[in-house]
């Protein structure tokens, strides 16, 4: 079993992209399935007391990333290779963000996933994704 803990998760990223280790907390991970949250800060904001669109994107392709390592283990290598979101309702600046992502198909070649995000506080999504990502083949 490659499965792998949420601290080996976060060992791993502070590794390999620390960046992320101090701008996402991993609230939850299962089988093919992912939550963290974005914590919001003046970098991710935009006019208006918004959370920006490209903020969103980060947190959906981190939160579905997170579930592809929990599954492959610590040697994961997967890139992004498509991702559509709605956005469908403005997200405060005041609340963080949370994501959940559930993996849909997780073939050898192609990982499809789900994802959901929302305010801190609201049971309303702020914005929905499909997110496909392509697994290396093993040299």
């Amino acid at each position: 079993n490659k499965e792998i803990s949420i601290k080996e998760i976060r060992k791993k990223l502070k590794e390999i992209i620390p960046q992320v280790s101090e701008t996402y907390q991993i609230l939850d991970i299962k089988n093919c399935y992912s939550e963290v949250k974005l914590l919001s800060n003046k970098n991710n904001l935009r006019p208006g007391n918004t959370i920006s669109g490209p903020a969103i994107f980060s947190l959906v392709d981190c939160t579905a990333y997170m579930a592809i390592l929990a599954k492959l283990g610590k040697e994961a290598l997967a890139v992004t290779t498509n991702c559509s979101i709605d956005f469908m309702r403005k997200p405060s600046g005041e609340a963080d963000l949370i994501a959940n992502c559930e993996i849909l198909k997780f073939g050898k070649s192609l990982v499809v996933a789900d994802a959901k995000v929302y305010s801190e506080g609201s049971e309303k999504p702020v914005a929905r994704a499909s997110v496909t990502y392509s697994i290396p083949p093993k040299r």
